[in-house]
């Protein structure tokens, strides 16, 4: 998956590298010197392909925020994303501070 990250340590590539070491173990013996070229054992498998799927897709949200369609002019879109990643959390921050201006004085 493009851009998916794991906290793991863990990549696709090394999980199958280390499935091709257990593959292997009936024709290579392992000497005990290096710790790297230790052939990975059947649980150390299932806990990084396991981690590995865990870890996959967008985060779980908070619960905090609704998703919604809003439509806006595109020179305002374009501002914001101009300022790069975040874009959206500052959109959501200036509306915040257009609420704080305008907040309605009891019996107005």
């Amino acid at each position: 998956m493009t851009g998916s990250k794991t906290t793991t340590g863990m990549s696709k590539a090394n999980v199958l590298k280390a499935v091709k070491r257990v593959d292997r173990k009936f024709d290579y013996v392992w000497d005990g010197k290096s710790e790297e070229d230790r052939p990975a054992g059947a649980e150390e498998l299932v806990a990084a392909v396991s981690a590995y799927r865990r870890k996959r897709g967008r985060p779980a949200g908070s619960g905090a925020k609704q998703q919604i369609a809003l439509r806006v002019d595109r020179d305002v879109l374009a501002r914001f994303r101009a300022e790069g990643p975040g874009w959206q959390t500052r959109m959501n921050e200036a509306l915040k501070d257009w609420l704080r201006a305008h907040r309605r004085r009891p019996g107005a």
